[in-house]
């Protein structure tokens, strides 16, 4: 595969500067937000960021902190609104079904880091129903074996209590992003690349597991 791909799945599309200018205004003035360590994010070439789960507001901020274009995960059904969809396309929001966890999802996260391309992925899955970490799903193990980018794991504080599940209305509480060093997995992947199809299993949610660990100690 040429380097052109990887190249151009770091540049930001004009409507995807001027979202993230906005919301960067918005998330620092009422949210407060502080980044630290963004600098742990590979500047080209694929990687999977890897934060914790508690706000709506989680995936944004995330972009925002990072000075790449960063790719999303939605439900496939929002992208039927012709322009609502191409503008979610413009701004990084990837389709896929419902929990991603499908042949087809799995097929366009993957190919999205093969072009290159930063990738958002909430180990736990879901947002935390009462502020605390969750175990991780073996779901984000798969995908770094399979696409063998790093990932960058991310601590997010303070999003819960500004706009988490109880919440309608989001509240003026300080957000703190904390980028950690890049994750990588070579000797996993090497061990996937043989080994039995439980060991397989074992290897996916031994990952996550390490990837939660690693947000629980930012």
């Amino acid at each position: 595969m040429s380097g052109a791909p990887a190249q151009s799945a770091t540049v930001m599309p004009p409507i995807y500067r001027v979202c993230r200018a906005i919301l960067a205004f918005i998330f620092r003035v009422y949210f407060r937000l502080r980044v630290q360590d963004a600098s742990h994010v590979p500047a080209t070439g694929p990687v999977i960021l890897a934060p914790n789960h508690a706000s709506y507001a989680d995936p944004p901020m995330i972009g925002v902190g990072v000075q790449r274009m960063c790719n999303y995960l939605a439900r496939a059904n929002l992208f039927e609104n012709r322009l609502f969809g191409w503008w979610l396309r413009e701004v990084g929001v990837v389709p896929v079904d419902r929990d991603g966890g499908s042949a087809s999802g799995l097929r366009t996260i993957l190919g999205r880091l093969r072009e290159g391309s930063a990738i958002l992925l909430f180990p736990e899955g879901t947002r935390t129903t009462d502020g605390r970490l969750q175990p991780a799903r073996s779901g984000i193990g798969l995908m770094a074996i399979k696409s063998g980018a790093p990932v960058v794991p991310v601590r997010v504080r303070g999003s819960f209590e500004a706009w988490g599940r109880h919440r309608r209305v989001p509240l003026p509480r300080r957000i703190d992003i904390r980028f950690g060093p890049a994750l990588r997995f070579e000797k996993h992947v090497a061990e996937a690349a043989t080994c039995p199809k439980e060991r397989l299993k074992e290897i996916y949610q031994e990952v996550s597991d390490e990837i939660m660990a690693a947000i629980a100690a930012l």
